[in-house]
C-alpha cells in the first residue's frame, strides 16, 4: 500500500486491455454460477468439479465490517486478516487494557469477546432475478426508474427470506445493471473474538512495507460464530495446513472484492481521474494531517486514533494508484480503443444497434450533472463520514421516517429485509471516543462550509452562526447517542421520539435533512438513474458482442479467482514468490515501523527461521477481499490474502497477470507463531485436529 515507487516507468497499457474482450490467463473475480471450471481445469490440470465450488463456497464468511474471511472448524471458527477485526479489538480494549497494542488471545471460550456491529455471513444461493427487476423499470425513467427498481429489489428481497431471523436476502445488481441476482446468506449475528496479535505484529513494517512486497506481516485475526449463545456448528469447512506453499502451486481465493471500474466507460473514467479522485484525496490528505496531530497529543490519543489513522492512510494510497492509472495516457487510449471495437461490433448489426442506442453517449451526457450534483451529494447527503454519533443520529432520522412508509416506498437502505442488520449496528454497545468525534464532525462542517461557501442555504442550515468547532464541541458534549439504552429507546420511539428529543446530534440531523433529501433526489434523477438505464444497454452490447466469458465489476459478493504461487520479474529486478521468519528478524531495527513486540524478540531462539512467512500469487483481487482464504485443488487454506503489491493499485480499472500479485499470510506462518510465539496450544489444536 505505499504507491511512492512507481517511477515514471509503471505501464498500464497492457495491464489493462482486458473489461470488453476475451479475459487473460488468471484474469477475473467470478461468480460461482459461472466460474470457468473446464478452462481452469484444462490450464492447470485439476478436476476441479461442482461438489468442490460448493465445498468452498459453503465454508466462505462475508463480514460486515467490509472483509472476507473463511469457517476453519467444526465448531465456527473463522480465519481471516487482523485488520478485518482490529475495529473490534479496539471497541474491547480501554485506556487500562490496550489489545490493540498488546493482543489478545481468549484462553478459554468463555474468554472470547463479542465484537459489536459485525455480522458473518454465508451464502446459501444464488437466483437470477433479471428479467423482473428490468421488467420492473422498463419504459420508466428519472426517480421512476429508480424507484421501480429499488421497489423490486426490496420486494425480491422481502420474498426470499420472509422473516426468517437465520438468513439474509440482498438483490445485487452485476455487470452495472445487466443482470440481477438475488443472494440468500444464512447469516450469524453474534461474533467473538479469538485472538488477535499486536498491531506491531500484524502490521509490521507499516506505511513504507504497505503495498510492497517482501512483506512480514502477521496479518491474521480469528473469530467464532455463536447461535443461541453457543459456537456454530459447522461441519463443512476448509482444512487447515501447516504446510508452506509451493512454487507454481494452483490456488483460489474465495471473498467479497468491493468495488472495481472496469466496466465503466471512458466519460465514467475521466469523471473519477478529473473529479471524484481528487476531491477525495484532498480531504483523506487532511483528515489523515489531523488524525496524526491528534495521536501526537496523548498517549491514550494515539491509542484510539491508530486504527482510523491506518485505515485513512490506506485508502489514500488506493486512490492515489488509480489516479495514476487513470494519469497513464496508454491506458486511457486502451480503453478507447476497447470502447470503439465494442461500438463497431454493435454498429455492424443494425438491428443490434437500433435496440442498443448510444448509451454511451447517454452516459457521458449524465457527467455533466455528476459535477454539477457531486459536491453538493458528497457533503450533504454524504454527511459525517467518520463520525460514529452523527452515523448513530442519521439512522435513527431516517430509520423514524422510513419505517412510517410501505416498505416498497422507503428508501433502499430501509427496507423492511434490510432493518435487521440496520438494528443491530445501531444497537450493539461499542466506545464512543469524544475527542475523536470532535474531530470528525468539526473537519466534515469545516470542510462543507468550504465548499459549499457561507451563504449556501444548506450550510446556514447546518452551522447558524457557530463555527463548525464549536457547533462539533457542542453537540458532541451534549449528546447521549454513545449509550445503547438512548439508542434504542429513539427506535423503539419512532418518529415522534426524535421530533420530541434534545440531542443536539438528532437536532443536526434534523437541520440537514431536508437539503440531503434534496440533493440525493437530483442525484438519482439526474446522475445515477440515466446512468444505470444506459449501463443495462452497454452490459447488453458486451454480452452481444462477447458472450458470457466475461465476469461482472467487483460488488462485494462472493466471488472465486485462480492463480497460482508465484513471484514477479520487474526492470529486471525478480521478487521470490515467499519470505520466511529468518527475513522478519533480518528486517527488525527496534524502531517502529520494524520494532519487534516484546514475546517476538523473545521467541526468536524458538521459531523456525525458515518457516514461510507472507508469498503471493497471481490471484486477482481487490479492496473487500481482505482475509479471503487463499485455497489450494483439494480445498486446503494455505493462507488469507491481506494485500496486494505495488503494481495492483490500478486493479480497479484492470489486471495485469505479468506483475500483480495477491499478498498473503501464510497459515505455516500463523501455526508456528500461534505454537511457539504465542503458546495457543488449543487453538492450533482445533486448527489442525492434532
Amino acid at each position: 500500500m505505499t504507491p511512492l515507487k512507481f517511477g515514471a516507468g509503471f505501464c498500464l497499457a497492457a495491464a489493462f486491455a482486458i473489461s470488453a474482450g476475451p479475459v487473460f490467463a488468471d484474469e477475473g473475480m467470478w461468480t460461482y454460477d459461472n466460474f470457468p471450471t473446464a478452462k481452469v481445469n484444462a490450464e492447470y490440470g485439476l478436476k476441479l468439479d461442482q461438489k468442490w465450488l460448493d465445498r468452498v463456497q459453503g465454508a466462505s464468511v462475508r463480514l460486515t465490517t467490509g472483509c472476507s474471511a473463511s469457517l476453519v472448524s467444526k465448531s465456527g471458527l473463522v480465519f481471516t486478516n487482523h485488520h478485518c477485526v482490529v475495529e473490534c479489538v479496539q471497541d474491547i480494549s480501554s485506556d487500562k487494557t490496550d489489545f490493540v497494542k498488546d493482543g489478545f488471545a481468549a484462553a478459554t471460550r468463555e474468554e472470547e469477546k463479542k465484537c459489536p456491529g459485525m455480522q458473518a455471513e454465508i451464502l446459501a444461493s444464488i437466483t437470477d432475478l433479471t428479467k423482473q427487476i428490468q421488467g420492473a423499470t422498463a419504459g420508466k425513467t428519472g426517480q421512476d426508474f429508480v424507484k421501480a427498481r429499488d421497489a423490486a429489489m426490496a420486494s425480491a428481497e422481502q420474498a426470499g427470506c420472509a422473516d426468517d431471523p437465520l438468513v439474509r436476502c440482498q438483490v445485487i445488481s452485476l455487470y452495472r445493471g445487466g443482470q440481477f441476482k438475488l443472494y440468500k446468506y444464512r447469516k450469524y449475528a453474534d461474533v467473538r473474538l479469538v485472538f488477535a496479535p499486536e498491531f506491531a505484529t500484524a502490521f509490521f513494517g507499516g506505511d513504507p512495507d504497505n503495498f510492497n512486497f517482501p512483506r512480514f506481516n502477521l496479518d491474521v485475526g480469528f473469530i467464532r460464530l455463536y447461535e443461541n449463545g453457543k459456537p456454530a456448528v459447522t461441519p463443512q469447512h476448509l482444512t487447515w495446513v501447516s504446510r508452506a506453499p509451493k512454487e507454481g502451486e494452483a490456488t483460489f481465493v474465495s471473498g467479497n472484492p468491493g468495488s472495481t471500474n472496469r466496466l465503466m466507460t471512458i466519460a465514467q473514467l475521466e469523471t473519477l481521474r478529473d473529479l471524484t479522485i481528487p476531491v477525495g484525496q484532498l480531504q483523506r490528505s487532511e483528515i489523515r494531517g489531523r488524525l496524526a496531530r491528534f495521536s501526537e497529543e496523548s498517549p491514550e490519543h494515539k491509542r484510539i486514533a491508530t486504527d482510523p489513522l491506518f485505515g485513512v492512510e490506506n485508502s489514500f494510497k488506493v486512490f492515489y494508484g488509480q489516479q495514476f492509472a487513470l494519469n497513464d495516457k496508454a491506458f486511457m487510449d486502451a480503453k478507447r480503443a476497447q470502447e470503439t471495437e465494442l461500438k463497431s461490433k454493435i454498429a455492424a448489426d443494425p438491428k443490434l444497434a437500433a435496440e442498443i442506442g448510444d448509451p454511451w453517449g447517454e452516459i457521458a451526457k449524465a457527467q455533466s450533472a455528476y459535477a454539477n450534483n457531486y459536491l453538493r451529494y458528497r457533503q450533504i447527503e454524504g454527511g459525517a463520514a467518520y463520525s460514529n454519533l452523527y452515523d448513530y443520529a442519521e439512522t435513527l432520522v431516517r430509520a423514524a421516517q422510513e419505517r412510517a412508509k410501505p416498505t416498497a416506498d422507503r428508501l433502499p437502505e430501509y427496507a423492511d429485509a434490510r432493518l435487521p442488520l440496520v438494528q443491530k449496528q445501531l444497537l450493539d454497545a461499542k466506545p464512543v471516543d469524544a475527542a475523536l468525534e470532535e474531530v470528525y464532525l468539526g473537519f466534515w462542517l469545516s470542510k462543507t462550509r468550504e465548499y459549499l461557501t457561507t451563504d449556501d442555504a444548506a450550510v446556514k442550515a447546518l452551522l447558524g452562526k457557530e463555527s463548525p468547532e464549536g457547533l462539533a464541541k457542542r453537540s458532541v458534549a451534549g449528546s447521549k447517542l454513545g449509550d445503547p439504552a438512548v439508542r434504542k429507546a429513539l427506535w423503539d420511539g419512532g418518529l415522534a421520539a426524535i421530533q420530541a428529543s434534545d440531542d443536539p446530534m438528532i437536532q443536526l440531523v434534523l437541520r440537514n435533512d431536508p437539503a440531503a433529501r434534496a440533493v440525493r433526489k437530483a442525484w438519482e434523477t439526474e446522475v445515477s438513474a440515466p446512468t444505470d438505464r444506459a449501463a443495462e444497454r452497454v452490459a447488453r452490447a458486451k454480452f452481444a458482442a462477447y458472450g458470457d466469458a466475461a465476469y461482472p465489476d467487483a460488488t462485494f459478493s462472493l466471488r472465486l479467482s485462480y492463480g497460482k504461487v508465484a513471484g514477479w520479474t520487474y526492470r529486471g529486478t525478480t521478487i521470490p514468490a515467499t519470505t520466511n521468519f529468518a527475513g522478519l528478524y533480518e528486517r527488525a531495527t527496534g524502531a517502529e515501523p520494524y520494532e519487534l513486540a516484546p514475546r517476538w524478540v523473545a521467541a526468536k531462539g524458538k521459531v523456525n527461521p525458515d518457516t514461510v512467512y507472507n508469498f503471493v500469487t497471481t490471484n486477482d483481487i481487490i479492496g473487500g477481499n481482505s482475509g479471503s482464504p487463499v485455497v489450494n485443488a483439494k480445498g486446503e487454506v494455505l493462507g488469507a490474502a491481506f494485500d496486494g503489491n505495488i503494481h495492483s493499485l490500478g486493479g480497479a480499472f484492470g489486471y495485469d497477470g505479468s506483475i500483480n500479485r495477491t499478498v498473503v499470510v501464510a497459515t505455516s506462518a500463523a501455526t508456528e507463531a500461534l505454537s511457539k510465539v504465542y503458546g495457543q496450544t488449543a487453538l492450533v489444536k482445533e486448527l489442525t485436529g492434532k
